[in-house]
């Protein structure tokens, strides 16, 4: 296992510094490293490796998704307003209907089938979203009229949304019935996870006013209360329960609220752990991706996706009608959609482990997905910024 880690650290972090000197993303050689040393080409990567990769990448994502949390402020987030909101349903919706539309055409699926798959490709990735918007408000880019701000809140939200879908179109093309209460969760678990987790974080403002501790100290705590929401929501009997991914998020933002000096030096200290969290998240993703997956009906797949890709810039858009974002700014909103990773790398192959007819189809679309939209999404923001953003 120490070989297997070390391999994925080194290597991970010598690809990913070598596609920036080649000005790519980082992550095209951390997502490159992956799928060498998976189990689909060389099967470096120790088998107990594999077996906690699920895990280890909640992991990563809860480190980021707590930093962004400790980085946005409630302000800048009701200042979006609107938009934002839009912005975490209509850009899927647009997205899962045109692939409902589209795949059967091209592809052989029903268009039951279709949607399913639809709910499949349609989640964006935070693990590859979060740190770029991050990036630019550190930065100063965008930040005026809260460009970053909007996307980290739709991008960290949609998940949400995606997976629920999923589950719903899984019992349908399963015969069963979509249960009501699933679709009424989708609201619900949003709102239930943004109110514990800001309370959660307001509470450990006081906690933190009163009792004096060091910063590392205080980030186990963080850290440790950030496990236990996403292992509850795991473990809860009930159809309607609470998203613990935004809870996570708006526990930072409840803190910063309450203690912002205090948030902003824990925002550093997890800046600093992210550097080996993002190595370990994306070579794992990497390695989930079976590409000899592609080699069938892979072409067909890809249209699809490039599409339906097309028609989520337009929702995109749409959310943005009457804003104060000029064209430019519209633009990178809309490359900022693109990139698909964790989701897809998570559910990707559900349907084909139950047994559906389409789960190789719906496979080969998730990988192709994770392929082509994380390094190309990545690429088109990290080029962009700087031509299509004000620098406030």
């Amino acid at each position: 296992m120490l070989l297997s880690i070390s391999m994925i650290l080194l290597i991970g972090l010598a690809l990913g510094w070598a596609c920036e000197q080649l000005h790519l993303p980082r992550l095209l050689g951390m997502l490159g490293t992956g799928i060498l040393l998976g189990p689909y080409v060389w099967d470096l990567i120790d088998s107990s490796i594999l077996e906690l990769s699920t895990d280890l990448r909640k992991i990563a994502l809860i480190i980021i998704l707590v930093r962004a949390g400790l980085t946005l402020e409630l302000s800048d987030l009701k200042k979006v307003g609107r938009p934002a909101v839009l912005m975490c349903f209509v850009p899927t919706v647009f997205e899962i209907f045109s692939t409902t539309m589209i795949a059967p055409l091209l592809l052989d699926l029903t268009r039951g089938e279709a949607a399913l798959l639809g709910t499949v490709i349609a989640a964006v990735s935070p693990a590859v979203i979060v740190p770029k918007m991050i990036k630019l408000m550190e930065n100063g880019y965008g930040t005026k009229k809260g460009i970053p701000q909007l996307i980290l809140a739709g991008a960290a939200v949609d998940d949400v949304f995606v997976i629920v879908m999923f589950y719903a179109m899984l019992s349908f093309n399963r015969g069963e019935e979509i249960s009501p209460l699933a679709l009424l969760n989708i609201p619900v678990s949003i709102a239930l996870g943004m109110g514990i987790g800001f309370g959660i974080g307001t509470l450990l403002g006081f906690y933190f006013r009163k009792i004096h501790m060091r910063d590392t100290v205080k980030v186990i705590i963080f850290t440790g209360i950030a496990f236990v929401l996403v292992a509850v929501e795991d473990f809860i009997p009930f159809e309607i329960t609470f998203s613990a991914l935004v809870a996570v998020m708006f526990m930072g933002m409840g803190l910063q609220k309450k203690r912002k000096e205090v948030a902003q030096r824990l925002a550093t200290k997890f800046s600093k752990l992210w550097v080996c969290a993002e190595i370990m998240l994306f070579v794992l993703v990497g390695a989930s991706v079976n590409i000899h997956c592609v080699r069938t009906a892979g072409v067909a797949a890809l249209a699809v996706i490039a599409v339906v890709l097309v028609v989520r810039m337009v929702g995109v858009l749409i959310c943005l009608i009457r804003t104060k974002l000029n064209v430019k700014e519209k633009v990178f909103c809309a490359f900022s959609y693109i990139p698909k990773a964790t989701v897809q790398a998570a559910i990707g192959g559900i349907p084909l482990s139950m047994g559906l007819a389409c789960g190789d189809m719906i496979l080969t679309a998730a990988v192709l997905a994770i392929l082509v939209t994380a390094p190309v999404g990545a690429f088109l923001i990290e080029v962009s910024y700087r031509r299509l953003l004000e620098k406030s």
